[in-house]
């Protein structure tokens, strides 16, 4: 197959002719909106204007009540009319909503166009998973561009996922039709040191002459040029003040999410300080549960966001709608325009990006937050069956260290050892602490937590590799999660073996999911039975048992001082592919390095 850009969408002939007709008058739209004010993201303007859709086409955009001839009128007087939203960077799978649901959750909140990044289902199930991303997304109100994951797993010798996807794989993917480019390409060490496996995965996304996005988490001065000249265009991971400007500046499209809540004010001032907004600066959602989406929104917040923080509204929205299109290449999308896909959205206050309705392809999809047109997903095969992996018992997940280096036996006296401590949440670097050690037994510090890490997917021993960690606090239970990015293995947090044990065998037992226990009962559990990330069940509901979980989470003693959802905190502490130490399945490894810690033992 001809692996060719996937740009625009084909319009049936008769379908354009009849645009055509309609834009001269020669025949009636079949649906006009008027009385609004149509949002120009091109050149910055808010002007009263009528427009005129033919099928899933704008047909015309012409002066306020100069025409009246259609099939149906829509009055939006004293309302917005703007593009609709495209997310640029989003793994819907973090929402654990299957396809369905997620445009259930972000389309009545205006975003009509999605990025996607199936990575999480292909650290799973591999090509199948994404295969099954792609069949399901088929018909929605929401248009899936989906991205062919580029890291499976993201640091290969350091983490080991349910599938291994070399060059040959990623090529298969990339000619798909659907598919419009490379997924983030996380492996930044083996793009900087021109390892094999991804100067080949490189080079099926430059060959595909699709779009080859990136992770350059850290990368800055001579590493974030190397990385731009392996061909690599863009980068989310905004952590700190200073990334934007400097990717930006080196031509690196931004795909800006609101995970950081620190970094948005300082970026805004250097926005608005710049003669130009630049056309590489577009917006992204990344990873927000279904209770994010439906109680503070995706792309819509993170405008509200960058709005109160003194950005023109026009201005936001440009970021989301005429740069992301732009950046697809979709001549199509992102401007209110004659010839321009009908993807609109009405807003009663930009200021507030308030979505009052969504059109999608022409059709009136959402009303007043709400979807008003059944969502059906396309014909699919879900990767149930994922969680290959036996119940555990309290002491899998104890720490034992032998003293002075011999075989631990029963009845050893108490001693103490020197071990390595992952330290600090998401940002984490090592640290060390003396522990009292009895009968080979690590006791847990006060104020430290174990991290325990199983692999799941049945292609290596379930051996559980646990940790030290420090700075979450004190916790009285525990939590277990198989939504691990980015290999999705079974990862255990707490003091008490029996509280974790129990937490992971109760996610083990519903085929993946997320579970919160404390004095020996089960406190709130969601469960995800499809590749162990997500659930069957509706937005509204999967929201709630979210709401449940990070609740009882919090209770217990989870927070987060960087996150803006705190439950998350436990679902990237694996991220083997930032900087820093951190617990995989195959034990203490360091992000910064590309090295395994053999032992937590400091001799």
């Amino acid at each position: 197959m001809d692996a060719q850009p996937a740009r625009t969408e084909p319009v049936d002939p008769t379908v354009r002719r009849r645009a055509v007709d309609a834009a001269r008058g020669a025949e009636p739209f079949d649906l006009l909106l008027s009385g609004g004010t149509v949002v120009d993201v091109g050149t910055g303007e808010l002007r009263p204007a009528d427009v005129g859709l033919v099928g899933p086409l704008i047909a015309s955009v012409h002066p306020t009540g100069s025409r009246a001839d259609a099939l149906a009128v829509h009055d939006i007087s004293g309302r917005y009319l703007a593009p609709g939203l495209v997310d640029m960077h989003v793994h819907f799978e973090s929402s654990m909503l299957t396809p369905g649901p997620y445009a259930e959750a972000v389309c009545p909140r205006g975003t009509t166009t999605i990025f996607g990044d199936p990575h999480e289902l292909a650290n799973v199930s591999g090509v199948p998973g994404v295969r099954y991303a792609l069949e399901a997304s088929r018909g929605l109100p929401v248009r899936f561009i989906l991205q062919a994951p580029s890291c499976v797993p993201p640091m290969p010798g350091l983490e080991l996922s349910g599938a291994d996807l070399h060059g040959r794989e990623v090529a298969e993917m990339l000619a798909w039709p659907e598919v419009g480019g490379l997924a983030e390409v996380m492996d930044m060490l083996g793009v900087l040191q021109s390892d094999g496996r991804m100067v080949d995965v490189v080079a099926a996304g430059l060959a595909s002459g699709k779009l080859v996005s990136g992770h350059a988490a850290g990368l800055s001065g001579p590493e974030l040029q190397a990385y731009l000249a392996a061909g690599i265009t863009s980068d989310h991971e905004i952590v700190a003040d200073p990334d934007a400007l400097e990717k930006l500046r080196a031509g690196m499209t931004v795909e800006l999410r609101g995970a950081f809540e620190h970094v948005l004010p300082g970026l805004v001032a250097e926005l608005n300080a710049l003669p130009e907004l630049p056309t590489h600066l577009v917006a992204a959602t990344d990873d927000l549960f279904a209770l994010t989406l439906t109680t503070d929104g995706g792309v819509d917040h993170l405008l509200r966001r960058l709005i109160g923080y003194g950005l023109d509204p026009v201005r936001a929205l440009r970021i989301a709608t005429y740069n992301a299109a732009y950046r697809l290449g979709r001549t199509d999308l992102g401007l209110v325009a004659a010839g321009r896909r009908a993807d609109l959205i009405v807003l009663s206050s930009l200021r507030d990006v308030t979505v009052v309705d969504v059109y999608a392809d022409g059709r009136h999809v959402a009303a007043d937050g709400r979807m008003i047109v059944e969502i059906v997903e396309g014909p699919s095969d879900p990767p149930y069956g994922t969680m290959v992996l036996s119940p555990l018992a309290p002491a899998d997940l104890e720490l034992r260290v032998a003293p002075a280096g011999a075989p631990v036996t029963a009845g050893d006296a108490a001693t103490t050892a020197r071990l390595r401590v992952v330290a600090d949440p998401v940002f984490t670097r090592w640290d060390e602490v003396e522990v009292e050690v009895r009968d080979g037994v690590v006791v847990v510090p006060d104020g430290l937590l174990l991290q325990v890490s199983v692999h799941r997917h049945g292609r290596a021993p379930a051996i559980p590799r646990p940790a030290l960690i420090s700075g979450w606090g004190s916790w009285t239970g525990a939590v277990a999660t198989t939504v691990s990015h980015d290999t999705h293995n079974l990862v255990v947090f707490g003091r008490d073996p029996v509280d974790m044990a129990l937490a992971a065998n109760t996610v083990i037992a519903t085929g993946g999911g997320v579970a919160v226990t404390s004095g020996g009962a089960v406190r709130a559990s969601i469960a995800l039975p499809i590749a162990g990330l997500l659930s069957p069940l509706p937005a509204a509901e999967v929201a709630a048992a979210q709401r449940q979980v990070q609740d009882a989470a919090q209770a217990i003693g989870l927070f987060s001082n960087v996150l803006t959802q705190p439950l998350f905190q436990v679902m990237v502490a694996s991220l083997a592919c930032l900087p820093g130490p951190h617990v995989t399945d195959i034990g203490l490894i360091d992000g910064t390095t590309g090295e395994r810690v053999p032992s937590a033992v400091i001799d």
